[in-house]
């Protein structure tokens, strides 16, 4: 014998309505679709569960029984509908988020303290390790991730922000150096340059206008022969203050040390390629809200430096 839960459910909600009209109308069904269920629910246990009349319905002494089961099933129904609602209206439980250690300090610092005191019932696990995490196998939320992403139908991905980039070095250094004009210039320069997977310095590619023209652009890639290799730019960035070279970084990282005359853009006429910064995250038809309100939060603190618009996204 099979059992349909759905019927159990109708049969408690009848009872605890006192009609099958009252039950339909809290069901959001049809009364006869209702009327329907029970006879089958009786079907299929092979006894009557209720009496009927005009004016009321009487339960059986087997309905009694039932009803007890119909009863529990129902309320763990109802707690279960209760726990989504709470859930729905004030965020609880584990989130667990990956981004890079330079990003999170440099970039999301003071929208990480409101979250962590906006959601007390919210246990935020911050892993700011530079691997890139296996979302599913090691059941992270979120991760950020800079650049192209890999195609993987397991995950979706949200676009935070689209991050321009130049070159900077100090006054100090450009002042005994001298500051280049064009990019072949600094191939003369000690480059602070982002250390490749491989071991390889990633190259700066620049693009720039050709003759101020602004609808004739050119491109130029190199790599300085006399270079220091680092894989994070949060180091390359003090190197930089701290006179030793040029770098490539993003313009957000810079801006508050340029405002502070620590560092000077090198050849601003010329853009590194930009970047974009995107979570990652498992694909759900239902996402938490403690998810979503993670994903807003870090969307409108990226806001003021996404810099889309200019490439047209």
């Amino acid at each position: 014998m099979s059992l349909d839960a759905d019927d159990l459910l109708v049969f408690a909600r009848v009872m605890e309505s006192g009609s099958f009209s009252r039950a339909a109308e809290r069901l959001q069904l049809p009364k006869s679709t209702v009327s329907r269920r029970i006879a089958a629910l009786e079907e299929r246990l092979g006894e009557k569960l209720l009496q009927r009349s005009t004016r009321r319905l009487t339960l059986t002494e087997f309905g009694q029984g039932v009803l007890e089961h119909a009863r529990t099933l129902a309320g763990e129904v109802d707690g279960a509908l209760a726990l989504a609602l709470h859930r729905q209206q004030r965020p609880t439980g584990r989130l667990r988020v990956s981004m890079p250690a330079d990003f999170a300090h440099q970039m999301l610092t003071p929208m990480l303290s409101r979250f962590v005191g906006d959601y007390p019932e919210v246990q935020l696990e911050l892993d700011l390790s530079p691997r890139r995490v296996d979302l599913i196998a090691e059941g992270f939320d979120i991760a950020v991730r800079m650049g192209q992403l890999p195609p993987d139908s397991q995950l979706a991905a949200r676009r935070l922000a689209i991050f321009s980039s130049g070159l900077y070095a100090s006054p100090a250094y450009l002042q005994r150096h001298g500051e280049p004009q064009l990019p072949e210039g600094l191939l003369s320069m000690h480059g602070l340059m982002i250390l490749g997977r491989a071991g390889e310095p990633l190259p700066w590619r620049l693009s720039g206008i050709v003759d101020g023209k602004a609808d004739q652009r050119t491109e130029w890639v190199g790599v300085p022969d006399s270079r220091t290799l680092v894989n994070a730019p949060d180091m390359l960035l003090q190197m930089a203050r701290a006179g030793l070279g040029i770098t490539w970084v993003g313009n957000q990282y810079a801006q508050g040390f340029v405002d502070r005359g620590e560092l000077t853009r090198v050849l601003p006429h010329w853009c590194a390629e930009p970047s974009t910064c995107w979570a990652v995250f498992p694909q759900r038809r239902l996402m938490p809200l403690r998810t979503r309100l993670f994903l807003d939060a870090m969307a409108a603190e990226l806001a003021p430096f996404d810099q889309a618009a200019m490439y047209g996204l």
